[in-house]
This record gives structure tokens, C-alpha cells and sequence, in this order.
């Protein structure tokens, strides 16, 4: 197999497969004249399959992912004109996510990996997540060091980056993360599922601040530790209380205030905490990713304090922003080919190939590369 050096050779092909939840997706990148260039996305939901349920049902998601996985990386090499024989890498989120998706995504790039003999690269899907900040379709990318902000179904962190592959995590959510609390907080109003997009819609759809929902007021364990993790669930719980304590009719009639008041709680403990954060670092760039950057409050938020406190502020389309495969590549790329704080002329960070027993982990954690 190639080594880390030769892995993105000019103009050759490199496949990412992702499965940590309930999108199937595949895409292609290739490198011309040193730089990454997305060549072809292939992403399939299953939100039909979960829809009645409320919620992803895990064996559910497994199985979706080995029905259609084979057909979305052959859409995928169909995009872009190439078959098998043209890859030069495969890469694969192995962790964290739903254990049996997983599995699913990281057999198809093992048994790919050993039958074209290329080299098997293990990403984890919080590393993907900001990577998406790094595609050319995102923009120009940002400056270290740098303050990533990943909000999503599953994830709320706040990560430090110094350079490339140097994460450290200074803030994280206690309970739920903003997506889940958006999702549950939909299904509490009785909104179509998935119920974070359907309550931010409802939000938007007027101009009033709606019902006043707290935001936790977390304090450090022991000074001087900084106090920069979330909690989202005594929000939610106001919430419930608040439909409990009204009639059919009465939620109904207040249902555009309530959705207004709990997105404009979740949206400002995101913003205060990651300005407060970013200021305190001092970093350059502050990113802004995973499904809940796709929201438009949040969005137009923190664009405005990003002006204020002149920071470069990142944040990808919203097609990079939900799980899709082309973050995957981005990380991957990266992570064979990053340099060190040396600059120019220095070695890489020496991120070998991963061996094909790369293992799945529901809980990876997010490590320093190298």
C-alpha cells in the first residue's frame, strides 16, 4: 500500500464514505495543481423511514446504510467519470455514531481498501465536521488559530485548533446536545418531523421575540478553570412545563411564540458561549459547523457579533454543514498531507494509513493527529 506521502498524488482519486447516523453518503476529491477539488456528494436520507417513530430508530438506520451503500458510491464514481481502478484512497468515519451504521460504512471502505490495495484512512466525524470549513465550497478557509464551534443532533463542542490536527476540546454540552434539544422541542409542540428544522421554520415566520426561555448559567468547577460548556436540557424542560401547564387550544394559538422564545434562548447560549470563548483565546477564526450551523438565526447571530468583535467568521453552505461525505475527504486529505507549525519545507504530520482492522467506536474521541 502507499504511504501517507503519496496518498493524494496529483489528479488521483480519493473515495469518503459516511455512516455514523442516518445519511448514506459517498464523494470524491481529487488534487489539481495543489489544491482539493470536490469532483462528486452523493448523500441519501432516511427521514422517511424514522418519521413515524419520532426519532432514529438505530437497527433501522444499520440496515438502510447496507441497502443503499453500494448504490451511492456507484453514483458517486458515475458523477465523476471514474470506476474502482481510479482510486488512490478510501476514507472512512469510524466514531463516533450509531455503532451498527457504522460498521456498515467502515466494512464497505475496509473491503475497498483490500481489493484495490490503497491505503484506508479512519476519520472522526467531529474532525469532518470542521474540515467541511476547509473545502473550497466553503469559502476561503480559516486562519489559526482558531475557535470551531460543531452544534448538532448529537454533538455540541466548542475545539481549540492551533494548527491542523491539534484539537483540544474546551467546551462541550452536560446533557443534550442543540440539535437534539431543537428535535425534541419540535416533537414537544407536536411539529413534522424532523422537529429542529420544523421549529426553526415556525420561528422565523414572525418577527416577535416570543416566550422568555432560561439559559443555564453554568459555572467552572474550581476557579480559575473557564466555565464554556452548554446545557440545553433545563431549557427544554421549561418548555414542556410551559405546554403542560396550557390547554390544546392555548398551545396551539402560542405555538409560533413558544417555537420564537426556545430558539432564541438556544441560539443566544451558543453565541455567548462561543464569543466569550474565542475572545478569551484570542484566536483569529471562529467556525461554525455541523446540522445546527444550518440555522438562520444562528447564522445571522453570530455574523453580527463576528463584526463587532472583528473576527473571521467561517461558516460552510448548509449542504456542508449536515452529515454528507465530502467533510470526510476534506479531513482525510488533511490529514495526510498537513504541515507542521514549521511551515513550508517541513515534514508532514507523519498520519500513517490506517492497518484493516481499523476498528468502529460509537464513542471516539477526538484526538491530535500525529
Amino acid at each position: 500500500m502507499n504511504d501517507a506521502h503519496s496518498i493524494m498524488a496529483d489528479k488521483e482519486l480519493l473515495l469518503a464514505i459516511e455512516t455514523s447516523c442516518d445519511e448514506t453518503a459517498a464523494a470524491l476529491v481529487k488534487v489539481e495543481a495543489g489544491r482539493l477539488r470536490l469532483v462528486s456528494n452523493v448523500v441519501a436520507t432516511q427521514h422517511e423511514f424514522h418519521e413515524r417513530f419520532g426519532g432514529i430508530v438505530p437497527e433501522i438506520a444499520a440496515r438502510r446504510h447496507a441497502e443503499v451503500l453500494q448504490a451511492i458510491i456507484a453514483e458517486a464514481l458515475e458523477r465523476a467519470g471514474a470506476g474502482f481502478a481510479d482510486l488512490n484512497a478510501v476514507a472512512v468515519v469510524n466514531g463516533p455514531g450509531l455503532i451498527g451504521s457504522l460498521v456498515v460504512g467502515v466494512a464497505a471502505a475496509k473491503a475497498i481498501a483490500l481489493a484495490r490495495e490503497i491505503p484506508l484512512i479512519g476519520v472522526n466525524h467531529l474532525e469532518a465536521h470542521i474540515y467541511s470549513a476547509f473545502l473550497p465550497e466553503a469559502g476561503e478557509p480559516p486562519n489559526f488559530p482558531l475557535l470551531a464551534l460543531i452544534a448538532s443532533g448529537g454533538h455540541t463542542h466548542l475545539v481549540l485548533m492551533s494548527e491542523h490536527g491539534r484539537f483540544e476540546v474546551v467546551g462541550r454540552t452536560r446533557d443534550d446536545a442543540a440539535g437534539e434539544a431543537f428535535d425534541k422541542a419540535g416533537k414537544l409542540l407536536g411539529l413534522e418531523y424532523p422537529g429542529g428544522p420544523a421549529l426553526a421554520a415556525l420561528a422565523d415566520s414572525t418577527k416577535e421575540t416570543g416566550v422568555e426561555f432560561p439559559i443555564a448559567d453554568i459555572q467552572p468547577p474550581k476557579p480559575p478553570q473557564r466555565a464554556w460548556d452548554f446545557s440545553f436540557s433545563g431549557t427544554k424542560t421549561a418548555l414542556a412545563r410551559h405546554v403542560r401547564e396550557l390547554s390544546v387550544e392555548q398551545v396551539e394559538k402560542q405555538k409560533t411564540a413558544l417555537a420564537a422564545g426556545f430558539q432564541s434562548a438556544v441560539v443566544r447560549a451558543l453565541v455567548e458561549r462561543t464569543f466569550s470563548a474565542a475572545e478569551e483565546l484570542e484566536v483569529e477564526s471562529l467556525v461554525v459547523v455541523g446540522g445546527v450551523a444550518c440555522n438562520q438565526r444562528l447564522r445571522d447571530e453570530l455574523s453580527a457579533r463576528a463584526r463587532e468583535v472583528r473576527i473571521g467568521l467561517h461558516i460552510p453552505p448548509p449542504w456542508l454543514c449536515t452529515d454528507n461525505a465530502a467533510m470526510v475527504a476534506s479531513a482525510a486529505y488533511h490529514k495526510v498531507t498537513a504541515k507542521t507549525s514549521a511551515g513550508a519545507g517541513t515534514p508532514a504530520l507523519q498520519v500513517p494509513p490506517d492497518r484493516l482492522d481499523l476498528d468502529c467506536d460509537s464513542s471516539l474521541p477526538l484526538r491530535s493527529w500525529g
